[in-house]
Parts: C-alpha cells; sequence; structure tokens
C-alpha cells in the first residue's frame, strides 16, 4: 500500500426509509337517472362532483350490443349432402327406367325379326310344296334314243 493513503474505511450514513402513502379507496357516485319528460325527450341532468363541479347534460344510455347470430340447427355440408343423395336418386330412377325402355325394344324388334322369318319361311314352304300339282310350263320326254357319231337321233 501507499504510505499516503489511509486505508479505506466505509462511512455510515443515515438510512432513510420511504414509505407510499396509500390513497383512500375510490367509491364510484352512483350515475343519476335522467328523469324523462312526459313527450319523451330526456330532461336535462346535473351532476354535482365530489370536488364540488357541476357537470350538466343529457344522460347517455349505454349501447347495447349487437345481438349474436347463432349457427343453424343444420350445416350447410348436411344440406349439400343431402340434396346430392336426392338427385343421385332421381337419376339412377331414370337410369332404370331408360335401361328397361331399351331393354323392351330389344325384345320386341327381336320378335319382328322372328315374325318375319316364319312368315318368309312359311311362304316359301308353301312355294316349294305346292310345285307338285303346278299346271304349266315346259315337260320334256326322255325316250330311248340312239347316238351315233355325235349326232343325237330322237
Amino acid at each position: 500500500m501507499y504510505p499516503d493513503h489511509a486505508p479505506h474505511v466505509p462511512v455510515q450514513r443515515a438510512v432513510e426509509v420511504h414509505q407510499p402513502t396509500p390513497y383512500p379507496p375510490a367509491v364510484p357516485a352512483p350515475a343519476p337517472v335522467a328523469p324523462m319528460k312526459p313527450n319523451g325527450a330526456p330532461a336535462v341532468a346535473s351532476i354535482v362532483l365530489p370536488d364540488g363541479r357541476v357537470v350538466t347534460g343529457y344522460a347517455i344510455n349505454p349501447t347495447q350490443p349487437e345481438p349474436v347470430v347463432g349457427k343453424p340447427v343444420v350445416s350447410r355440408t348436411a344440406v349439400n349432402v343431402a340434396l346430392g343423395g336426392v338427385g343421385f336418386l332421381a337419376v339412377c330412377g331414370g337410369l332404370l327406367l331408360l335401361t328397361s325402355f331399351i331393354a323392351a325394344l330389344t325384345a320386341f324388334i327381336t320378335q319382328l325379326i322372328i315374325l318375319a322369318a316364319v312368315v318368309f319361311g312359311g311362304w316359301i314352304a308353301v312355294q316349294i310344296f305346292s310345285a307338285s300339282g303346278h299346271q304349266g310350263g315346259t315337260t320334256v320326254n326322255i325316250r330311248k334314243a340312239v347316238i351315233k357319231r355325235n349326232h343325237f337321233n330322237g
């Protein structure tokens, strides 16, 4: 250590403690209700503040919040699925009728073809089997003939 300096000795100081001063709790004064005049317009109200000031004016009613719109009972998705099911059933019914119509038309055309074959085949059979009693045409009688040197003598 240096000889010029004395050893460091802490100095004792007085400690001051500050306590916060509590304010008395503020008691809200009840808001005066503005008396209504008979014609429906509110009367002018005056309020005396605790410090002695007077405030004059109309009483303002608090604004009412907008009513909350509730969710619908049935969701949009459920409605869309139900409508899709109804549409699908309508289409299936139409397709069932269409296929029934096509099957009936096919059976009708098949019966017409069979009827035409029977009628045409019957007409051909009549033509063939009625030829035995046929009168007319050329009749050729073949007799015993002598054939000499490629010459027919009949």
